[in-house]
């Protein structure tokens, strides 16, 4: 696995706990997956569902710039992130 991709999970998965933190947008994300809790625990470190999770932060910019802002990054990175994950 490369460095980068390695980074790119990590990240993401930081930004999984922190859209997990707050009820409201746990259960949003659960609803824009489809998966129950038990399910998304059993795949977190899935790279297509850390894609997606980055893909939900993205389509609200208020919540991608609070994880952002929550995880000390550029938003931007956020975005790569969830672009890298999603390379084949």
């Amino acid at each position: 696995m490369a460095a980068a991709e390695t980074n790119a999970e990590a990240l993401a998965l930081q930004a999984l706990v922190w859209t997990l933190g707050d009820p409201s947008r746990a259960s949003r994300l659960l609803d824009v997956t489809g998966l129950d809790p038990a399910g998304l625990r059993a795949r977190a470190g899935d790279p297509s569902l850390l894609a997606a999770t980055l893909g939900f932060l993205e389509a609200h910019e208020p919540d991608l710039m609070a994880c952002a802002d929550a995880l000390e990054v550029r938003p931007a990175r956020l975005v790569a992130a969830r672009a890298q994950l999603e390379m084949p």
